[in-house]
């Protein structure tokens, strides 16, 4: 993407940033944001970058060296710890401040700050209100005051990142701040060592605070336990688990005894989005035995949502005491996903039910006690102030008690009147001790201090895959989990009843990890992270069911595997769905009465192989059918008064070829009783006749990377400043998992053996966040036709190193 795209003409500038601000009610100064000497122009770069050294007033106490190489990438090089985090800190926020400090507004409840009460239709008060009320503040302010008890070493190190952030900052006049602080006239604040807290927390809401319990409670109530166990069964015969089947357990768990208990049962009208149900990532790693030069390989791509600027950030860290690489999240100190000269990990999220929702009752109307084990508990109320552009503050009231937060109550949520009190007991409302975890894995040596480094982080549980440069590899899950009994937490339960308590913690130990298997490999990809010898209870509502299946598929029949065999891996385009669910499709047509269109549709999905690659018309026909079948076959769930939702597409599959009678095949308003052979057929007719409107349009064709039209969004949605229309295949559940806003956020793959550690990686974004930057989103194509970049990663570097492009030095003020 070239300057000149961004530096637009004055005319759609205006509109721009007329229209941008017309949303959110505030215009900014336009003198201002116009003027060529501070406004917008600034920020069209005609070098790939222009940061200087600079002698640093406070917070530096030796010289930090820092090489950018051909990708934009520093290289950081300090002589001490303190010095090195407060250079993150510093050159993070050199590309990446807006995005820094714009998801933490969000994640604090504070976007009406910035954005004013409403943009269109959108409430952005009751946006703040509801992140305020599911406590991610309230979890980091905790972790926070745990590390200034506990912690104390690794608190001063989150101190001076925190400096370097604001050191940074404090060199900024107007005309270089970001673009998206003109568009917005908001200037950044100071950074505080509790944002990075808060940025855990951030991450504790994308990916463990996904749940359905009170759609469970309707679901049972509505239709009993004979449906419900149809729609949503736990264990499928055909799951292919985190940790291979048959693994024993040599360890006494914990037990809890399901007492005798009766949930509550009352329809609910949950209000609260549940994060991207596509949240997840896959991992993989093969051992020496499986190698074609007996190394060891590893990869990780965490697929999420494809923004610009990139969720993530890579980078390395060097200073006597560590030397690590890999991708780091914009905001927070220390490699989240990466290698250094010993080890490299990657992880997925590791599915598990984090969220329970409790019935709360009040004494009386002034919510000052609430029932608990026959006993009347007082509450704790704190009142929020939302602080509201352009407007007043609006002030809310959010009752704590001992389970948590209340998010449901009579000033938010249901408009039920018999249920109003819903209170949240979620794991990342408890101090934990995640950076702690991050900096001694990113100084991990071994699997012994990879163990005893990722035992402290608590949340969101992931999936920790390990490979080392002796050959060891291994994979832990690693995460807080309640013990629970069979189904606790699975509907909502009685605030009041002691019984319903969380008892106890799994010992770390108990948590499920293998090491050096017998099967040469260990992958994960949200899938059921064990089987039925498990000893404790494993419960949640969206596991993965294609993408671990065809990983393992694949890593059972290859060897002599090498690099570029990784690498294809992670572009699978295999459509496991479709293989098990377009036979039986296809089969109930009725070919015999078939038009020449119809004719020609049908030829399409027979001849195709299932891979879902970008230059092929099938995926697409196939795409709009089963989404047409799905709406047709769960048209009761859709329409239904109380919130339910609908089986996840592998069971539908399974109902489908298993329970050809289910009452929910038919359409109860129509006098015919419908069979899934008559929603095939209706629904593929339906298909021709939307895909051929579609082709209509002029431009439109059948290609599947065109109609699925992956697009890498800038946050604010700012078209000039987003990339549509990419070119690359895969879909959702597909081990290539870009769909049309979603996907792999970083590719890396990691090869170890004989002393020496190579790594390749891309993402679909760049390192500058700046849209004006000539870079701005250079490595999305090469992302999208499965191209890598060789990472350099040396012990020492220099200015005259070939892949360094530009270096600087940051020095203590004399």
């Amino acid at each position: 993407m070239k300057t000149f795209r961004f530096v637009i003409s004055f005319s759609i500038t205006l509109a721009l940033g007329i229209a941008l601000n017309t949303k959110i009610g505030v215009v900014p100064p336009l003198g201002k944001f116009l003027s060529p000497f501070h406004g917008f122009w600034q920020n069209a770069e005609n070098e790939a970058i222009d940061i200087e050294s600079n002698e640093i007033e406070n917070g530096l106490t030796d010289s930090v060296n820092i090489y950018f190489d051909e990708l934009l990438i520093p290289h950081v090089f300090a002589s001490n710890e303190k010095d090195l985090f407060f250079a993150q800190g510093y050159v993070t926020a050199y590309h990446r401040l807006w995005q820094m400090e714009f998801q933490l507004y969000s994640a604090a409840g504070r976007l009406a700050e910035v954005l004013g009460p409403k943009i269109g239709n959108a409430n952005i008060v009751d946006v703040d209100r509801q992140m305020r009320r599911i406590g991610l503040m309230y979890g980091a302010k905790k972790s926070e005051e745990l590390f200034k008890k506990e912690e104390p070493e690794v608190y001063a190190l989150i101190q001076s990142y925190t400096e370097g952030v604001n050191a940074y900052i404090n060199s900024l006049s107007y005309a270089d701040l970001p673009i998206e602080y003109k568009l917005l006239d908001y200037k950044p604040e100071a950074w505080t060592p509790l944002k990075c807290f808060l940025l855990i927390s951030n991450m504790n809401n994308m990916l463990s605070r996904g749940e359905r319990d009170l759609e469970h409670t309707n679901a049972l109530k509505l239709w009993g336990r004979e449906v419900f166990e149809i729609l949503y069964p736990e264990r499928p015969d055909t799951i292919d688990p985190v940790i291979p089947a048959g693994t024993k357990f040599n360890f006494d768990p914990i037990i809890v005894k399901k007492p005798d208990v009766t949930f509550p049962l009352e329809f609910t009208d949950p209000i609260i989005k549940n994060p991207n149900e596509d949240n997840g990532s896959n991992s993989f790693v093969v051992n020496g035995e499986k190698t074609a030069n007996g190394k060891v390989i590893l990869t990780n791509e965490p697929d999420l949502s494809l923004n610009l600027p990139s969720i993530w950030y890579i980078m390395q860290l060097n200073s006597p005491e560590i030397n690590v690489m890999g991708a780091t999240l914009p905001g927070g100190p220390g490699v989240i996903i990466g290698y250094n000269d010993s080890i490299a990990w990657g992880n997925t999220n590791a599915k598990r039910d984090l969220v329970d929702w409790y019935y709360i009752q009040f004494k009386d109307e002034t919510r000052d006690e609430y029932l608990y084990n026959d006993n009347w508990v007082p509450t704790k109320k704190v009142i929020e102030e939302i602080k509201v552009r352009g407007s007043f503050s609006f002030y809310d009231t959010i009752i704590y008690t001992h389970h948590g937060p209340l998010v449901y109550d009579r000033n938010f949520g249901s408009d039920r009147s018999e249920l109003i009190n819903l209170a949240m007991k979620w794991t990342a409302h408890e101090g934990s001790k995640e950076i702690k975890a991050l900096y001694m894995g990113n100084k991990a040596e071994n699997y012994d201090e990879f163990v005893e480094a990722f035992g402290y982080f608590s949340g969101p549980p992931q999936n920790y895959s390990f490979a080392s440069v002796n050959g060891d590899i291994a994979l832990w899950i690693n995460g807080k989990f309640p013990v629970k009994w069979e189904e606790q937490g699975k509907f909502l339960m009685d605030g009041s009843n002691i019984d319903h308590e969380w008892k106890a913690y799994m010992p770390h130990s108990h948590n499920l990890h293998v090491k050096n298997p017998p099967q040469n490999f260990v992958s994960s990809a949200n899938q059921h992270a064990a089987d039925s010898l498990y000893p404790y209870y494993q419960y949640d509502y969206h596991y993965e069911h294609y993408r671990g299946r065809r990983i393992n598929d694949r890593l059972r029949v290859m060897d002599n595997i090498t690099v570029e065999d990784m690498m294809n891996l992670q572009h699978d385009n295999f459509n496991y769905n479709a293989s098990e669910a377009l036979p039986m499709m296809l089969d109930s047509l009725d070919s015999a009465s078939f038009t020449d269109l119809e004719w020609s549709y049908y030829n399409k999905l027979v001849n195709w192989d299932y891979f879902n690659d970008p230059d092929i018309q099938g995926p697409t026909i196939y795409e709009v059918w089963w989404r047409k079948l799905n709406a047709k076959l769960w048209d009761e769930i859709d329409s239904s008064e109380v919130a339910v939702y609908r089986p996840n597409w592998f069971n539908t599959v399974e109902i489908l070829k298993k329970e050809p009678d289910f009452s929910m095949i038919d359409n109860k308003y129509t006098s015919v009783v419908e069979s899934s052979g008559d929603l095939y057929r209706q629904t593929f007719k339906e298909t021709i006749n939307s895909l051929e409107e579609y082709l209509e349009k002029e431009g439109n064709s059948l290609l599947w990377y065109q109609y699925k039209n992956t697009t890498i969004k800038h946050l604010l949605r700012i078209e000039p400043f987003s990339k549509g229309q990419v070119k690359i295949g895969g879909n959702r559940s597909i081990v290539n998992a870009a769909s049309s806003s979603h996907g792999p956020s970083w590719r890396m793959v990691v090869e170890l053996g004989a002393g020496e550690v190579n790594a390749w990686g891309v993402y679909p974004g760049s390192q500058s966040g700046n849209p004006g930057n000539p870079t701005y989103g250079h490595m999305i194509d090469d992302w999208a036709s499965g191209e890598y970049y060789q990472l350099l990663f040396e012990k020492s570097l220099s200015p005259k190193h070939e892949k360094v492009n530009h270096s600087i030095t940051l020095k203590p003020e004399k």
